[in-house]
Protein backbone atom coordinates (compact mmCIF):
# COMPACT_ATOMS: atom_id res chain seq x y z
CA UNK A 1 0.00 0.00 0.00
CA UNK A 2 1.89 2.87 -0.54
CA UNK A 3 2.81 5.64 2.04
CA UNK A 4 0.65 8.50 1.25
CA UNK A 5 -2.41 6.27 1.23
CA UNK A 6 -1.36 4.93 4.72
CA UNK A 7 -0.58 8.23 6.00
CA UNK A 8 -4.16 9.58 4.32
CA UNK A 9 -6.01 6.51 6.06
CA UNK A 10 -4.74 7.19 9.68
CA UNK A 11 -5.89 10.63 8.79
CA UNK A 12 -9.28 10.09 8.48
CA UNK A 13 -9.21 7.35 11.53
CA UNK A 14 -7.81 10.09 13.81
CA UNK A 15 -10.36 12.36 13.07
CA UNK A 16 -13.06 9.84 13.11
CA UNK A 17 -12.10 9.21 16.88
CA UNK A 18 -12.36 12.91 17.86
CA UNK A 19 -15.69 13.48 16.63
CA UNK A 20 -16.46 10.59 18.61
CA UNK A 21 -15.16 11.55 21.33
CA UNK A 22 -16.19 15.04 21.09
CA UNK A 23 -20.19 13.85 20.19
CA UNK A 24 -21.07 13.28 23.72
CA UNK A 25 -20.19 16.05 24.89
CA UNK A 26 -22.12 18.36 22.29
CA UNK A 27 -25.39 16.29 23.12
CA UNK A 28 -24.57 16.88 26.52
CA UNK A 29 -24.32 20.68 25.91
CA UNK A 30 -27.57 20.83 24.18
CA UNK A 31 -29.51 18.97 26.86
CA UNK A 32 -28.04 20.71 29.94
CA UNK A 33 -28.51 24.48 28.09
CA UNK A 34 -29.96 26.60 30.98
CA UNK A 35 -33.43 27.79 31.11
CA UNK A 36 -34.08 31.36 32.22
CA UNK A 37 -36.06 31.34 35.79
CA UNK A 38 -37.66 33.88 38.19
CA UNK A 39 -35.18 35.86 39.76
CA UNK A 40 -32.00 35.47 37.76
CA UNK A 41 -30.67 38.75 36.90
CA UNK A 42 -29.73 38.85 32.93
CA UNK A 43 -28.14 41.26 30.90
CA UNK A 44 -29.51 41.93 27.23
CA UNK A 45 -27.59 43.21 24.33
CA UNK A 46 -28.32 44.02 20.72
CA UNK A 47 -25.10 44.61 18.49
CA UNK A 48 -24.48 47.78 16.99
CA UNK A 49 -27.14 49.44 18.96
CA UNK A 50 -26.14 50.16 22.71
CA UNK A 51 -29.04 52.15 23.51
CA UNK A 52 -30.91 48.72 23.66
CA UNK A 53 -28.59 47.11 25.94
CA UNK A 54 -30.84 46.38 29.12
CA UNK A 55 -30.10 45.02 32.79
CA UNK A 56 -33.04 43.28 34.83
CA UNK A 57 -34.43 40.94 36.83
CA UNK A 58 -36.88 38.44 35.55
CA UNK A 59 -39.90 38.40 37.88
CA UNK A 60 -41.98 35.83 39.34
CA UNK A 61 -44.26 35.77 36.52
CA UNK A 62 -41.48 35.14 34.06
CA UNK A 63 -40.82 38.24 32.46
CA UNK A 64 -38.70 40.65 31.77
CA UNK A 65 -39.40 44.48 30.50
CA UNK A 66 -37.62 45.29 27.13
CA UNK A 67 -36.98 48.89 25.26
CA UNK A 68 -39.61 49.08 22.50
CA UNK A 69 -41.40 45.94 22.62
CA UNK A 70 -42.53 45.48 26.34
CA UNK A 71 -42.56 43.01 28.18
CA UNK A 72 -41.29 39.91 27.05
CA UNK A 73 -41.86 36.27 28.73
CA UNK A 74 -38.03 34.99 29.28
CA UNK A 75 -39.32 32.31 32.25
CA UNK A 76 -39.23 28.76 31.08
CA UNK A 77 -37.25 29.58 28.09
CA UNK A 78 -33.27 28.62 27.00
CA UNK A 79 -30.95 31.33 26.57
CA UNK A 80 -31.22 31.18 22.98
CA UNK A 81 -34.55 31.12 22.59
CA UNK A 82 -34.94 33.85 24.77
CA UNK A 83 -32.60 35.82 22.08
CA UNK A 84 -34.17 34.07 19.23
CA UNK A 85 -37.92 36.00 20.18
CA UNK A 86 -36.22 39.50 21.21
CA UNK A 87 -34.83 39.33 17.89
CA UNK A 88 -37.73 38.18 16.08
CA UNK A 89 -39.56 40.76 17.96
CA UNK A 90 -37.62 43.73 17.14
CA UNK A 91 -36.96 43.15 13.70
CA UNK A 92 -41.36 42.75 13.04
CA UNK A 93 -41.36 45.79 15.16
CA UNK A 94 -38.82 47.30 12.21
CA UNK A 95 -37.17 48.61 14.88
CA UNK A 96 -33.89 47.13 14.00
CA UNK A 97 -32.54 45.53 10.72
CA UNK A 98 -31.52 42.04 11.46
CA UNK A 99 -30.99 42.46 15.02
CA UNK A 100 -28.73 40.06 16.81
CA UNK A 101 -29.12 39.57 20.37
CA UNK A 102 -27.25 38.50 23.21
CA UNK A 103 -29.02 37.09 26.35
CA UNK A 104 -26.23 36.95 29.04
CA UNK A 105 -27.20 35.42 32.95
CA UNK A 106 -25.01 37.92 35.09
CA UNK A 107 -26.94 36.03 38.42
CA UNK A 108 -28.41 32.87 38.41
CA UNK A 109 -31.23 32.28 41.34
CA UNK A 110 -33.52 30.73 39.78
CA UNK A 111 -31.78 27.50 39.13
CA UNK A 112 -33.37 25.68 42.11
CA UNK A 113 -36.55 23.50 42.30
CA UNK A 114 -39.15 23.92 45.94
CA UNK A 115 -40.09 20.50 47.27
CA UNK A 116 -43.50 21.50 49.50
CA UNK A 117 -45.65 19.36 51.59
CA UNK A 118 -45.43 16.03 53.02
CA UNK A 119 -41.97 15.20 51.85
CA UNK A 120 -39.28 13.73 54.15
CA UNK A 121 -37.13 16.97 53.75
CA UNK A 122 -39.35 19.69 51.86
CA UNK A 123 -36.88 23.38 50.93
CA UNK A 124 -35.40 24.45 48.19
CA UNK A 125 -33.11 22.16 46.08
CA UNK A 126 -30.49 23.22 43.13
CA UNK A 127 -31.21 21.67 39.73
CA UNK A 128 -27.77 20.79 39.19
CA UNK A 129 -28.36 18.69 36.25
CA UNK A 130 -31.11 20.09 33.52
CA UNK A 131 -32.16 16.54 32.42
CA UNK A 132 -33.53 16.26 35.94
CA UNK A 133 -36.43 14.52 36.23
CA UNK A 134 -39.59 14.87 39.40
CA UNK A 135 -39.25 11.57 40.96
CA UNK A 136 -35.03 12.30 40.95
CA UNK A 137 -36.62 15.72 43.14
CA UNK A 138 -39.07 14.25 45.27
CA UNK A 139 -35.83 11.20 45.90
CA UNK A 140 -33.63 13.98 47.18
CA UNK A 141 -36.50 15.65 49.93
CA UNK A 142 -36.16 12.32 51.47
CA UNK A 143 -39.09 10.78 49.54
CA UNK A 144 -42.75 11.38 50.38
CA UNK A 145 -43.63 11.02 53.99
CA UNK A 146 -46.08 8.54 55.81
CA UNK A 147 -48.62 10.87 55.46
CA UNK A 148 -48.50 12.30 52.00
CA UNK A 149 -49.99 11.47 48.60
CA UNK A 150 -49.38 9.21 45.89
CA UNK A 151 -50.14 12.10 43.39
CA UNK A 152 -47.58 15.22 43.56
CA UNK A 153 -48.79 18.40 41.29
CA UNK A 154 -45.82 20.44 39.83
CA UNK A 155 -46.03 23.74 39.30
CA UNK A 156 -43.94 25.97 36.94
CA UNK A 157 -43.07 27.73 33.30
CA UNK A 158 -42.85 26.46 30.45
CA UNK A 159 -42.53 28.88 26.67
CA UNK A 160 -43.64 31.59 29.01
CA UNK A 161 -46.88 29.96 30.08
CA UNK A 162 -47.77 28.95 34.15
CA UNK A 163 -48.52 24.98 33.61
CA UNK A 164 -49.46 23.01 36.24
CA UNK A 165 -49.05 19.09 36.16
CA UNK A 166 -50.47 16.15 37.97
CA UNK A 167 -48.11 12.93 38.63
CA UNK A 168 -49.23 9.54 39.64
CA UNK A 169 -46.09 8.01 41.01
CA UNK A 170 -47.09 4.29 41.41
CA UNK A 171 -49.01 4.30 38.12
CA UNK A 172 -45.85 6.08 36.62
CA UNK A 173 -43.80 3.29 38.15
CA UNK A 174 -46.34 0.50 37.63
CA UNK A 175 -46.64 0.93 33.71
CA UNK A 176 -43.10 1.99 32.93
CA UNK A 177 -44.24 5.33 31.91
CA UNK A 178 -40.64 6.90 31.82
CA UNK A 179 -41.88 10.05 29.70
CA UNK A 180 -44.70 10.95 32.07
CA UNK A 181 -41.97 11.65 34.64
CA UNK A 182 -41.48 15.34 33.68
CA UNK A 183 -38.49 17.05 33.13
CA UNK A 184 -38.05 19.64 35.40
CA UNK A 185 -36.93 23.73 34.79
CA UNK A 186 -35.33 26.14 36.91
CA UNK A 187 -38.18 28.05 39.62
CA UNK A 188 -40.70 24.70 39.78
CA UNK A 189 -42.46 23.59 43.09
CA UNK A 190 -43.20 20.23 43.45
CA UNK A 191 -45.99 19.94 46.04
CA UNK A 192 -46.78 16.84 48.07
CA UNK A 193 -50.46 16.94 49.56
CA UNK A 194 -51.21 15.42 52.60
CA UNK A 195 -53.04 11.17 51.48
CA UNK A 196 -56.67 10.87 52.53
CA UNK A 197 -57.46 9.36 55.39
CA UNK A 198 -60.50 7.04 56.97
CA UNK A 199 -61.22 6.81 60.45
CA UNK A 200 -62.57 4.32 62.82
CA UNK A 201 -63.78 4.13 66.48
CA UNK A 202 -65.81 1.87 68.60
CA UNK A 203 -64.70 -1.98 69.51
CA UNK A 204 -61.53 -1.99 67.36
CA UNK A 205 -57.89 -2.61 68.82
CA UNK A 206 -56.28 0.59 67.46
CA UNK A 207 -59.27 3.62 66.75
CA UNK A 208 -58.32 6.67 64.84
CA UNK A 209 -57.53 8.18 61.27
CA UNK A 210 -55.40 6.20 58.94
CA UNK A 211 -54.18 6.52 55.67
CA UNK A 212 -56.72 5.55 52.71
CA UNK A 213 -55.08 2.97 50.29
CA UNK A 214 -56.29 3.19 47.11
CA UNK A 215 -59.31 1.05 46.25
CA UNK A 216 -59.36 0.08 50.10
CA UNK A 217 -62.47 -1.91 51.40
CA UNK A 218 -64.18 -1.76 55.03
CA UNK A 219 -62.39 -5.01 55.83
CA UNK A 220 -59.44 -3.62 55.20
CA UNK A 221 -60.16 -0.76 57.01
CA UNK A 222 -61.17 -2.71 59.60
CA UNK A 223 -57.60 -4.95 59.64
CA UNK A 224 -55.79 -1.89 59.20
CA UNK A 225 -57.01 -0.62 62.79
CA UNK A 226 -56.31 -4.22 64.16
CA UNK A 227 -59.37 -5.61 64.11
CA UNK A 228 -62.35 -5.77 66.40
CA UNK A 229 -61.97 -6.41 70.24
CA UNK A 230 -62.83 -8.97 71.82
CA UNK A 231 -66.29 -7.62 72.26
CA UNK A 232 -66.88 -5.58 69.40
CA UNK A 233 -68.80 -7.42 65.85
CA UNK A 234 -68.71 -6.39 62.51
CA UNK A 235 -72.34 -7.29 62.69
CA UNK A 236 -74.58 -3.84 62.28
CA UNK A 237 -71.37 -2.06 61.28
CA UNK A 238 -71.96 1.53 60.78
CA UNK A 239 -70.22 3.72 58.08
CA UNK A 240 -70.80 7.33 58.34
CA UNK A 241 -70.11 9.47 55.20
CA UNK A 242 -70.28 13.09 54.05
CA UNK A 243 -71.67 13.67 50.68
CA UNK A 244 -70.49 16.19 48.21
CA UNK A 245 -73.88 18.72 49.18
CA UNK A 246 -72.48 18.74 52.84
CA UNK A 247 -75.10 15.90 54.05
CA UNK A 248 -74.13 13.34 56.37
CA UNK A 249 -75.26 9.82 55.75
CA UNK A 250 -74.91 6.59 57.89
CA UNK A 251 -74.40 3.41 55.36
CA UNK A 252 -74.52 -0.15 56.42
CA UNK A 253 -71.96 -1.56 54.14
CA UNK A 254 -70.89 -5.02 53.19
CA UNK A 255 -66.93 -5.50 53.88
CA UNK A 256 -66.71 -5.88 50.56
CA UNK A 257 -67.35 -2.06 49.77
CA UNK A 258 -64.96 0.46 49.14
CA UNK A 259 -64.15 2.91 51.38
CA UNK A 260 -64.49 6.73 50.79
CA UNK A 261 -61.92 9.81 52.10
CA UNK A 262 -63.08 10.80 55.53
CA UNK A 263 -65.39 7.55 55.90
CA UNK A 264 -65.65 6.98 59.55
CA UNK A 265 -66.26 3.49 60.76
CA UNK A 266 -68.04 2.68 63.86
CA UNK A 267 -67.94 -0.91 65.29
CA UNK A 268 -70.27 -1.72 68.01
CA UNK A 269 -70.22 -3.88 70.98
CA UNK A 270 -71.82 -7.59 70.74
CA UNK A 271 -74.87 -7.71 72.53
CA UNK A 272 -73.45 -11.44 73.92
Amino acid sequence: MPRSTLLRIRILMLLACVCAWAAPGFAADRVREYVLGPGDIVRITVFQNQDLTTEGRVSENGALTFPLIGSVPLGGRTVSDAEAMIAERLGKGGFVVKPQVTVLPIQVRGNQVAVLGHVNKPGRYPLDTFNTRVTDMVASAGGVAEDGDDVVVLVGLRDGQRVRQELDLPTLFQRGESDADVLLAPGDVIYVRRADVFYIYGEVQKPGAFKLDRNMTVMQGLATGGGTTLRGTVRGLRVHRREPDGSLKVLEPSLDDRLRPDDIIYVKESLF
